[in-house]
């Protein structure tokens, strides 16, 4: 009993801290939301559907700074409709959350690193472009409309029931903070229960099935994800090509975030899939070039 009262303590001061520092995120990106619909309105959306097709451009070099808050935010942006799927999934593949940190701590080579963090931003823009160019050929990007407004009726904060900008983007940040310290609570139990040493195992069974591995565990909407897939880089258990698919993947609580916040469910999975799949292509591709 004592063991699992450690268990439960250790995990709940991790999902903690970890969903604390986000609070600030999630809220810089409501409260500007909640202040575009109330004093933008129709001149916003237009801009916003002009600047467009270069949001992926610049979703891909903001995710890229060292830490998970970006893909909040995006999340959110994403479920009100102010950026496009492409966007969304660049910011995902470019986010490298704990992977700078302990990239530094290690001494790796700056050119190294420098030179992952481009390429990441290389293969989320070109991913982003490539899902919008579909979307609007297919015709399927008509639902990137302004619509804040239902997200309210979904989360059903009564936000047109108050007039304050800052009360309403309280709200929804609460709701959200709340969830993704739940999620967060329950991952670090089930992270702290098999060990890292058990996921290490799991990784490096294979060049190939190392890729799938280190994607699905990247998946994990933990930084505990990208810290277990970077370290076991660092000590030569995964190669370079499973490491990019793993860091691809990891967005972070992102995923979080969109599955709390945005609708439908299924478009949530497809995102999902499409996050992995260019991890995995990316990961067996530079594997089987021999990196």
């Amino acid at each position: 009993m004592e063991e699992i009262l450690h268990l439960a303590s250790h995990a709940l001061e991790h999902a903690f801290w970890d969903t604390l520092r986000l609070v600030p995120f999630l809220f810089v990106t409501y409260l500007a939301m909640e202040a575009i619909e109330h004093k933008a309105g129709d001149k916003a959306e237009a801009a916003m559907q002009k600047a467009g097709k270069a949001g992926p451009l610049v979703g891909a070099v903001l995710g890229v700074v060292p830490q998970c808050g970006f893909s909040a935010a995006a999340s959110t942006l994403y479920a009100g409709r102010v950026i496009t799927v492409g966007t969304l999934l660049a910011v995902f593949l470019s986010t490298s959350d704990e992977m700078v940190p302990l990239f530094i701590a290690e001494q790796v080579p700056v050119g190294f690193m420098l030179g992952i963090l481009l390429a990441k931003v290389a293969i989320a823009c070109a991913a982003g472009l490539l899902v919008d160019f579909m979307l609007r050929r297919l015709h399927r990007d008509g639902d990137r409309k302004f619509h804040i407004h239902e997200l309210c009726e979904q989360e059903h904060c009564a936000c047109e029931e108050h007039h304050s900008v800052v009360g309403s983007a309280l709200r929804h940040t609460l709701q959200v903070t709340v969830f993704i310290l739940l999620v967060s609570f329950a991952l670090e139990i089930v992270i702290d229960a098999v060990g890292e040493d058990a996921l290490a195992q799991f990784m490096s069974a294979s060049p190939l099935l190392s890729v799938l591995a280190a994607s699905l565990v990247g998946l994990i909407p933990n930084c505990a994800a990208s810290v277990t897939i970077t370290q076991l880089y660092l000590e030569g258990a995964l190669g370079l090509g499973a490491m990019m698919a793993g860091l691809l993947v990891s967005a972070g609580v992102g995923l979080l975030v969109l599955f709390r916040t945005s609708r439908p469910l299924g478009r949530n999975c497809a995102i999902a899939a499409a996050l992995w799949g260019c991890g995995v292509i990316v990961g067996i591709a530079l594997t089987l070039l021999g990196f």
